[in-house]
Formats: C-alpha cells, structure tokens, sequence
C-alpha cells in the first residue's frame, strides 16, 4: 500500500471538504440519504432525475474514468424511482437507469460497470416514444452482481444469489443460486447448511461509531463494538504520526520510489 504522507491535520481537513461537497451538492439532489454514508470521489458521482432514496451506511465508489451514475428519467410525478436499502456497495461504472421502479435491497455489492435498467426506453417498432409498460427490477437482500452484468427489466433476483461477471439476466434468478452467462442461467446451487454474513452483519454498529476513513483496523463487529470514537481518532493520528506538511508536498511533487 502507498503510504499515506499527510499531517493528520490535513486529512482531517480533507474528511471537512468531502462531508460539505456530499452535504451541500450530492445530498440535495437525493430524495434522502442515510446515516454514514461512505462516498469516495463524490463528484465522479452523478444523479438525474429522481426520486432516487439511499439508505444508511451506503459505500458509494466514483473514479474519473469509471462515474457512477444513478438517473430516473420519467414524465410521471408517481413513480418510485430508484430505492437504494442499507449497507449496500456500489461500485464505480455503475449505471442504474429507472423509468419506473428499481429496489435494491440491503446489504446488496454491485461490482465496477453493471448496468441496471427497468425499461428498453424505445419501443420495438414506435421507436420515437417510450414504451408505456411499466416494468420493475428488484434485487432482494444481499444480491452480489458481478463485473460488467446487465440486469434487465421486470426481472427479480433472490435473496443471497450472485450474477456472475459479464451476465446478462433477462429473466427472474430465485433466491439462493449463482447464475450466469448471456441470457444468465442457474449453474450452481448455495449450500444451505453454510451461513452467509452479510455487510449489515459485518458493519451493523458502524450505526454507533464515526469510522475514520482508510484506517487500518479489523471490522470485526465483536472487537469493534468496544472500540470508541477516541480509539479510532488515536490509532489515525498514530498512523500519522511524524508526517509533516513539507514531507507530503514532496511526495506529491518529486515522489520517491514507493510514494
């Protein structure tokens, strides 16, 4: 990992500029966001339209290359647009295009690239207009989609299933399976006798902690439960520690090996 040359002041600062830009551009242009939100790059992420719902402790990944955009286009005022459960990771090239109701559920990973959309957004043969069916997605709680995949319209997928890289599901995936290919298809069956941890289970008391961004520590939710905000704040200002302003502008303007 490259190491991190910033006075701890300075990254306090930057964790200041980050929360007003989410506050004052990003948050304003949502329906609501939850508590905890984890953003990164938050300007390499674009809404349109709405209404578009987060819920808490969303990890929202933007790249410059890769934006992540989350649009709704409709001319109707009673659609639900795009709902968005807890703990859910969206990954940079994300695109989630709504033209009535896309509902991803809690605890959901969608990788770099899926495309999500409930709509062809032309019709086969009045390609001028949209078509007026109206057509739902929903990715039950704890979906994993891979890489580059294309969820389709009025599809549903399961609870805990995983799409594999590059699929393209045109058809409902029943809970408890991985599918894939192009159309996708069921190739494996979930062992049921094994359980499955979630990311709300993994970070179900982030609810009670203000994480430090990037900090080195083992989010094991019985270690982390003891931990307090002043823990998390010593063990940064501790990775920190004997950074200083001049060290950090070297590193950026004449980097060393490794920088």
């Amino acid at each position: 990992m490259i190491k991190d040359y910033r006075p701890y002041y300075i990254k306090k600062a930057w964790y200041r500029l980050l929360h007003l830009y989410i506050r004052h551009r990003l948050s304003p242009q949502l329906t609501s966001l939850g508590k905890n939100p984890f953003i990164v790059k938050p300007w390499h992420i674009e809404i349109f339209g709405g209404p578009v719902s987060i819920g808490n402790n969303i990890t929202l990944l933007g790249c410059a290359d890769k934006k992540t955009r989350l649009t709704v286009w409709s001319d109707r005022k009673d659609i639900k647009g795009i709902t968005i459960g807890d703990h859910v990771l969206i990954s940079p090239g994300v695109r989630i295009s709504a033209a009535n109701h896309i509902s991803i559920a809690d605890s959901c990973m969608l990788a770099s690239h899926v495309y999500i959309t409930d709509s062809d957004w032309h019709g086969i043969y009045d390609r001028s207009m949209p078509p007026k069916e109206k057509s739902f997605v929903v990715l039950e709680e704890n979906v994993w989609v891979g890489d580059s995949s294309i969820i389709c319209k009025g599809v549903t997928i399961g609870k805990n299933s995983i799409i594999g890289a590059g699929s393209v599901v045109t058809s409902d995936v029943p809970a408890n399976v991985i599918a894939a290919g192009n159309p996708a298809k069921i190739i494996k069956q979930l062992d049921p006798d094994k359980s499955i941890i979630t990311r709300k289970d993994r970070f179900s008391d982030i609810d009670d902690l203000k994480v430090t961004r990037n900090l080195k520590v083992t989010r094991n939710p019985k270690v982390t439960s003891k931990m307090t905000i002043q823990a998390f704040e010593a063990a940064e200002k501790e990775l920190l520690k004997g950074n200083t302003f001049f060290g950090w502008v070297k590193s950026l303007v004449l980097p060393e090996k490794n920088d």
